[in-house]
């Protein structure tokens, strides 16, 4: 059997899934806790971790990768005080979501090695896929008279799109290893 991965019936594909979910709760203590700097005190701080999800999506799976944004959105936003049912549940979980779910999609490093062409491709997904959630983000909470359009673009653009595309190439090869050390046989993406 190749070492790449185990088939379903092996009983490997729940590991993915409940790493993704472990993965979102995670996100979403972290973005709740562990942003130090406030960029509008109590509603946007620059978040650190916001490559978690685009990370997930591309070590776990698509499918994983938007389980870990839209959760970590939840959570973050239930723990922050910040939960508006139409803008946390539809709008920001969705586009959160597909900050994991299209890097997912796009780059699969066990079809493909993570070579400087990969993290400069992924650095572009993270860019394209967070001025997308930007914008859409800036346009709900404009709608909902939170914050002004282009004030939410500015901060969700730096609360956001320089820790995915920093972060996430930076840490998916070690990331990577670490995956590959703890799970020698391999599992199945979800």
């Amino acid at each position: 059997m190749p070492p790449a991965s185990l088939s379903r019936s092996e009983g490997n594909s729940l590991f993915p899934i409940v790493l993704s979910i472990v993965a979102g709760a995670a996100t979403g203590v972290l973005w709740a806790y562990a942003n130090p700097i406030q960029l509008v005190p109590g509603v946007i701080q620059w978040r650190i971790f916001a490559f978690l999800p685009p990370l997930i999506g591309i070590l776990l799976g698509w499918r994983s990768g938007f389980i870990c944004g839209y959760l970590g959105t939840i959570v973050w936003s239930l723990l922050a005080g910040t939960f508006i049912p139409a803008h946390s549940l539809i709008v920001d979980g969705i586009m959160v979501g597909l900050t994991g779910l299209v890097p997912g999609l796009l780059v699969n490093p066990t079809k493909s090695p993570l070579d400087r062409t990969a993290l400069i491709k992924i650095a572009a997904i993270c860019l394209v896929v967070g001025l997308v959630m930007v914008a859409c983000v800036s346009a709900s909470l404009a709608f909902l008279g939170i914050f002004p359009y282009w004030w939410a673009v500015l901060y969700l653009g730096l609360s956001d799109i320089v820790p995915m595309i920093v972060g996430t190439p930076l840490l998916v090869i070690p990331a990577l290893k670490i995956l590959k050390s703890a799970h020698p046989a391999g599992f199945e993406r979800f």
